[in-house]
């Protein structure tokens, strides 16, 4: 890696979301280290000399460690925590079973934020953590309902961002909460608004142009400010 080259650490890239943005920041011209929790087809048939490719679970506590501990040598400009999880996310809070709910929560919010409290020390000067939240995280724009254990989630995920962002404010810690958009992946569905690579070039676009920005931003994949 160059001295000017960028270098990003992506979580959760085995497909979707994930796979795209390490697509793209490669294609930008960064040296990029993507993780999957099982082995992924798509990752190993990207062919760049500037990826890697590492396993870890965001919620094994022992697994993120391992990785901390196999990356000790990099410094990344961006620590990207993609992975989360939907699981029954169209049944009312009632109706998902109290471990489910549990499962989500912890992926999707408690897994993040520990995850980025790990890595912190590997943050380079400069550089940004990202986390991918949603527009459903907003408590204010809930005018709707439904995906009650996802955006519940979502908006927890937002809670410890900001509360992490407080806690590190005297390091002037740069915190981006991204919406991706409602996209065409696995967990968007066919019927979403936007295809991945519209969401990602936008994510990217984004985080170049609020990169090192000191405080906690919730943003969408166009740079608009979301309401908490």
């Amino acid at each position: 890696m160059t001295q000017s080259q960028k270098n990003a650490l992506i979580v959760g890239a085995s497909r979707g979301l994930g796979l795209g943005l390490v697509e793209t920041f490669l294609a930008r011209g960064w040296h990029v280290t993507a993780t999957q929790r099982s082995s992924s087809p798509d990752l190993a048939r990207l062919d760049a000399k500037t990826l890697r490719v590492e396993t870890a679970d965001i919620d094994d506590a022992a697994s993120v460690a391992a990785l901390h501990d196999r990356l000790a040598d990099q410094r990344f400009d961006l620590i990207f925590v993609v992975a989360g999880v939907a699981t029954q996310a169209h049944d009312p809070v009632h109706a998902v079973p109290r471990d489910v709910a549990a499962q989500v929560y912890l992926t999707n919010a408690v897994s993040p934020i520990r995850f980025v409290e790990a890595f912190l020390d590997r943050l380079a000067p400069g550089g940004s953590l990202a986390l991918m939240s949603s527009i459903l995280g907003s408590v204010s724009l809930n005018e709707t309902g439904g995906w009650e254990t996802y955006r519940a989630s979502k908006a927890a995920l937002n809670t410890l961002a900001r509360s992490f962002e407080i806690r590190h404010r005297a390091e002037s810690v740069s915190v981006l909460i991204l919406h991706p958009g409602w996209v065409r992946t696995d967990m968007g569905g066919a019927e979403a608004d936007i295809d991945v690579a519209t969401s990602v070039t936008g994510l990217a676009d984004v985080i170049t142009a609020r990169l090192g920005q000191p405080g906690a931003h919730y943003l969408d994949y166009r740079g608009a400010t979301l309401p908490w």
